[in-house]
């Protein structure tokens, strides 16, 4: 898969089957849509696109402080060999203003060359969103696309969404948010330095800085597995600020593994949630704290049943 960053340098002349949306979590809903792309690419033997809004300059230009289920970077790897193009298109103010017939012809013919348009039943796009699916329809056979609208995935009656899935999550519950997903929640970053008092009390932690923009989900202690070196460990992570060690307002992540005794520093580590264990709390000592954490790993091991 190839990613682009601007539509300027999208520069594929060839016919294509092209979906659009935020894909904040491409959950499943949004796979819904890549799957008929990749059934429509592999069918007609064209070009198979995702086209993916990045709001960060419509966030910053009106100050609002958002949250991600996922960073551009997961959203890749999640595409990776199965589509053509990841094109990432910044919700700028001139991007903002186009007319929706505007659109159609300069973005879905003009760099996509689309025969394929593939939304759901709700998409919207143009200036003030003034185009929806109906607008797709009616314009359709004038620059000579298709629009395949496809149904929203739901569960227990509820529109899967991002909107829905940051709420459950917000709300602690890591299954359903899982399965909403389709994977579990991850967290990518790189280990730093901490102040190695993990280590120094018998479960030394790999600590990774919490990615910016991402959303922060319940701070607390989690069941997880942790992917180092491209090898899988079952662990416990804390998302939070170590209120009993630290006055830093800093999230963090730290995680530690079991059956891991190498030095991490530096590596790059996924962290995938599984369960919600215990909020966050600031303890009265260290012989407190650890204390909890020996229950809280004694937990994990039952959890995967780990002698």
């Amino acid at each position: 898969m190839r990613y682009v960053k601007w539509l300027s340098h999208y520069l594929d002349r060839r016919r294509s089957a092209v979906t659009f949306g935020k894909f904040d979590g491409l959950h499943l809903g949004h796979q819904k849509l890549v799957e008929r792309v990749l059934e429509l690419k592999k069918e007609n033997n064209i070009v198979g696109a995702v086209c993916a809004f990045d709001m960060r300059p419509l966030w910053k230009t009106k100050q609002m402080r958002m949250e991600r289920l996922m960073t551009g970077k997961e959203r890749y790897h999640h595409l990776d060999k199965e589509i053509d193009y990841l094109v990432e298109c910044p919700f700028t103010e001139n991007f903002r203003s186009m007319t929706a017939e505007d659109f159609i012809r300069d973005v879905i013919c003009g760099v996509f060359h689309a025969d394929y348009v593939v939304v759901g039943t709700d998409f919207r796009f143009g200036r003030d969103q003034g185009g929806d699916v109906h607008t797709l329809e009616y314009y359709a056979k004038e620059y000579g696309y298709e629009p395949v609208v496809i149904e929203k995935e739901r569960y227990n009656g509820n529109i899967i969404s991002s909107t829905y899935i940051r709420d459950v999550l917000k709300g602690g519950n890591v299954r359903l948010t899982n399965y909403l997903l389709g994977y579990p929640f991850e967290v990518n970053g790189r280990v730093e330095h901490g102040r190695q008092l993990g280590r120094t009390l018998g479960f030394p932690t790999m600590n990774v800085a919490w990615p910016e923009y991402k959303l922060v989900p319940p701070r607390g202690v989690y069941v997880s597995e942790i992917t180092v070196d491209g090898l899988k460990y079952p662990g416990i992570s804390n998302v939070g600020v170590k209120p009993t060690v630290s006055k830093d307002d800093k999230v963090v992540l730290e995680s530690f593994l079991f059956g891991y005794g190498s030095d991490a520093y530096g590596k790059k580590i996924k962290a995938e949630f599984l369960e919600f264990r215990r909020p966050e709390q600031k303890f009265g000592s260290i012989d407190e704290m650890k204390v909890c954490i020996d229950k809280d790993i004694a937990y994990g091991k039952r959890y995967f049943g780990i002698e």
